[in-house]
């Protein structure tokens, strides 16, 4: 509650605090030698502030300070609403993406998105950075599913979520990819790193699970982690690739997981499509979604363990 308290006076909380221009880059680029497959097409940059993916539809008085408003949910629709009346009802292909808790969005409204354009349109989904584990931190909490459940309980996430889920299981747990995704149906492309730079922040290795520090170089740094560390983010890597491997079965799917150590690779140049940017089997992440997009070929990527891939060189967040 008291952090919703304080985002509420941030752009992450509010559109009052929100930067009055924003960056088309990556797969918002209008230059075609940084976007090929994209670059003409209509671009839509939906700013985030609701803290739940634009699921949430509740309000809350704290015992102190303002009152909360969760209006995600409402928020979506709305823009949507706005969009289909500026054109986007008339689209022939539409693409929905998103990075980070963006990419979560995607996850959550790729089919209502597609239900909402003509039939006859080619529409499909990406989700980028998105896919986030429920996994246990190193000091063996589960960290992710805490806050996951708190996330959902607070902003009444749960009736937005895939009924066929929520009858099975706590509303929380399908609040996490690995089961939303089992209900989509609408062609969805999942680009995610084995080694996220976020996940590793806050999911595997979080502040509070390492009072010592032990974990803090390896985090910013990759090649700064010890063989035990190496181990333990391999250990990551498995379960991401666990979660997936019903998906990746599905014909009209579409994966690129590689072995950087980065966050988000659709949202800027140097990951998306440029000279030094990531590649697998000789492709960026640009041409690998282009080419599944368009159907020029089956798009399932999956780079071998870290520290194989000579072309993630460079990241480092130290």
């Amino acid at each position: 509650m008291d952090s919703c308290s304080f985002r509420q006076g941030t752009h992450l909380g509010s559109s009052h605090y929100m930067d009055l221009q924003a960056s088309f880059v990556g797969i918002l680029s209008q230059t075609a030698s940084e976007n090929p497959d994209f670059y003409n097409w209509n671009r839509v940059k939906i700013l985030y502030c609701d803290g739940a993916s634009f699921s949430g539809d509740t309000e809350i008085q704290p015992k102190s300070g303002r009152k909360l408003f969760f209006r995600g949910q409402r928020i979506w629709e709305v823009i949507m609403g706005e969009l289909l009346a500026e054109g986007l009802g008339k689209a022939k292909q539409a693409f929905l993406t998103g990075c980070s808790a963006g990419g979560l969005a995607t996850f959550i409204h790729c089919d209502s998105f597609r239900a909402l354009m003509p039939k006859e349109a080619d529409v499909k989904c990406l989700a980028d950075g998105g896919f986030f584990l429920d996994e246990k931190d190193v000091s063996g909490k589960r960290t992710m599913q805490s806050f996951y459940n708190d996330v959902v309980r607070l902003q009444n996430v749960g009736k937005n979520l895939p009924t066929d889920c929520t009858k099975r299981m706590d509303p929380s747990h399908c609040f996490f990819p690995r089961e939303l995704i089992k209900s989509i149906k609408t062609p969805l492309f999942v680009l995610n790193t084995a080694y996220d730079f976020w996940q590793l922040e806050n999911v595997l290795a979080p502040e509070e699970s390492d009072p010592q520090g032990h974990w803090l170089k390896c985090k910013k740094r990759i090649q700064d982690c010890d063989p035990n560390q190496i181990e333990v983010l391999q250990g990551f890597r498995t379960s991401l690739l666990d979660a997936v491997s019903e998906f990746q079965h599905k014909k009209d799917a579409g994966m690129f997981v590689n072995s950087c150590h980065v966050h988000c690779q659709s949202m800027t140049g140097i990951t998306w499509h440029s000279p030094t940017s990531p590649r697998i089997n000789n492709k960026t992440v640009s041409e690998a979604v282009g080419d599944w997009y368009f159907g020029r070929r089956e798009v399932k990527e999956v780079d071998c363990p870290y520290p194989c891939n000579p072309t993630c060189s460079g990241m480092d967040f130290s």
